[in-house]
């Protein structure tokens, strides 16, 4: 099975987001910090499409798992 690493571009386009890097930056300071006891999946800020993306991605280690789990630790950052 090949190992595809998605950027985080490709994340936030699949998230139906701005995926330029400043929107990015934004994105990350404006929703930062998350609350450690908060899932990624359960922040308010996103919709219903979203967090469903990214409890499956996360729950499935399909190949989006290592590009969630850096949006959750960037997010987890002051």
């Amino acid at each position: 099975m090949e190992h595809v690493n998605h950027p985080f571009s490709e994340l936030f386009e699949q998230l139906g987001l701005p995926a330029d890097s400043a929107s990015i930056q934004t994105f990350i300071e404006t929703h930062s910090p998350l609350p450690e006891k908060t899932a990624l999946a359960d922040a308010p800020f996103w919709n219903a499409g979203q967090a469903a993306f990214l409890r499956n991605a996360w729950e499935e280690d399909a190949d989006w798992a290592e590009t969630v789990d850096q949006l959750n630790i960037a997010l987890r950052k002051s």
